[in-house]
């Protein structure tokens, strides 16, 4: 039997099993060990609220991380169908484990319909094809990594990114609190829109609060600060594909109170502005 890609992987971890109405069940991968990654259960979430709903388009979330998810466990959504209109319907999903809620969401949906136009300019930045892919940077400090580390920081990932300015993970300078970068699936995706949006829902959780560490040196690998997302909030704008690149532009105007408030832009390749992002973390510096 051939191995499935790491897109193959992601998208049967976005496949959630039916257990009864409004109820689905999702599972974690086998290389999480202490706590589930924010962005599978927004995108897991997402999916059991796009199975509840017919012939329109999400263009909003708003989610809050409440609890450390279990990736030893499987993880209940429960979708509420709390109004469907004329216009607009509305889903409220509750992640539960434990008995205990770990996080919730509330999404729109809206019939596809035509209105005014305006958006922000896309940076002019390098394309990706002119700037070094993750293996590459991966490979520069993999030697830098402990034994046990270095297998699981050079795995393929289902997720591609190229940052347009790379930062050092071990020695970081401090800078302003911006980042772009290009971002996509590594392989192809279904024509489902639903799905890509799913996927960038899964995506956009992964570089973001790291935004609000740029004007403090402090790295992913830095044990002197405790992160976590506590909550996550999406809009989509016009329509896109996962499989081509996204310019990913991030920036955090805020920290404090041992939280970082962060926001992104997303865009595609043609300059189309298809999502936004808003994010606070948890950035709380360890004794």
């Amino acid at each position: 039997m051939t191995a499935m890609t790491p897109v193959e992987e992601l998208l049967r971890l976005l496949d959630l099993e039916k257990i009864e109405e409004n109820i689905f069940r999702g599972a974690s991968p086998k290389d999480r060990f202490q706590r589930v990654f924010g962005g599978q259960v927004l995108g897991q979430a997402l999916v059991a609220a796009v199975r509840t709903v017919e012939g329109r388009v999400c263009h909003s979330l708003h989610a809050y991380f409440l609890r450390a998810g279990d990736p030893k466990v499987p993880i209940l959504y429960e979708v509420d169908r709390a109004r469907d209109g004329k216009s607009f319907t509305s889903r409220r999903v509750v992640a539960i484990q434990h008995g205990l809620q770990i996080f919730n969401m509330a999404v729109s949906f809206q019939l596809v319909e035509p209105g005014y136009e305006h958006q922000f300019e896309m940076d002019q930045v390098p394309q990706p094809e002119d700037l070094p892919n993750e293996e590459e940077l991966r490979a520069k400090i993999a030697d830098k990594l402990p034994e046990e580390a270095r297998a699981w920081f050079q795995r393929q990932r289902p997720i591609e990114t190229r940052p347009v300015a790379p930062r050092d993970y071990f020695s970081p300078e401090k800078r302003p609190p911006h980042e772009l970068l290009w971002i996509k699936a590594a392989g192809a995706l279904p024509d489902d829109l639903a799905v890509h949006q799913c996927l960038l829902a899964f995506a956009s959780d992964m570089s973001l609060l790291g935004t609000g560490m740029l004007p403090h040196g402090i790295g992913w690998l830095d044990n002197k600060v405790q992160l976590a997302s506590l909550d996550h909030a999406m809009w989509f704008h016009r329509p896109f594909r996962m499989d081509d690149w996204l310019l990913y532009v991030q920036d955090s105007p805020s920290a404090s109170g041992a939280r970082s408030f962060n926001r992104g832009l997303l865009y595609a390749r043609d300059g189309r502005l298809v999502a936004s992002v808003a994010q606070e973390g948890l950035m709380r510096p360890r004794a």
